[in-house]
């Protein structure tokens, strides 16, 4: 058997991967993702929110990325236009963590009212992997809107990192905690080496 870290990096390498994160604390859990997938040598595109970037700053994944870190649908820092079309074209795969209650309905009901739905809107499911990690609080994980939601994106072909159970910053302990950073690397480089090469 090959060394992991060897396998992660074939996988990942030159692959271009895209991950969006939306407002939760869970943002810092993130950067060990991206950090991760760079060291490997993917070519990681960071979008956020603008809840996001409350949490942890843009140039906290600018730095990890080496690239930079799109936080507004009006950006534009290559010269491609329209910005979306052309991130989401060249993407093998895109990432969504921490995936909020919020994100959540804004991708089933097709809403593109930030950077991270707007990318989302525009990558093609059918053939390059969309994956969620959702994080929230346990009531509103268990919410039925939120199972509703959780169901028919796995319905419309993305795939749903599982969140775990753990203390949670609302001062309790259940299920709708972000998972680890392992297990969502390990979810990424999974599709990733299931890609075709060109």
């Amino acid at each position: 058997m090959g060394n992991p870290d060897t396998t992660a990096s074939n996988a990942a390498a030159e692959r271009r991967v895209i991950v969006g994160l939306s407002g939760g604390i869970a943002c810092y859990k993130v950067a060990q993702v991206v950090s991760r997938l760079a060291q490997a040598g993917a070519q990681v595109t960071v979008a956020m929110t603008e809840a996001a970037t409350r949490f942890v700053t843009p140039l906290t994944f600018q730095a990890l990325s080496g690239r930079a870190v799109y936080c507004s649908p009006w950006d534009h820092i290559e010269s491609q236009d329209p910005q979306h079309i052309s991130l989401a074209r060249a993407a093998d795969l895109m990432l969504i963590a921490p995936c909020t209650m919020d994100m959540l309905a804004r991708l089933v009901h097709g809403r593109t009212d930030d950077v991270v739905s707007l990318i989302a809107s525009a990558v093609d499911w059918s053939r390059q992997p969309m994956l969620v990690a959702p994080s929230m609080n346990e009531v509103m994980w268990n919410q039925p809107a939120s199972q509703r939601n959780v169901a028919q994106l796995r319905a419309d072909g993305c795939e749903i990192i599982e969140p775990t159970e753990g203390w949670q910053a609302c001062r309790t302990e259940g299920i709708g905690r972000l998972a680890e950073p392992d297990a969502i690397l390990d979810a990424v480089m999974s599709k990733l080496a299931a890609l075709t090469r060109p």
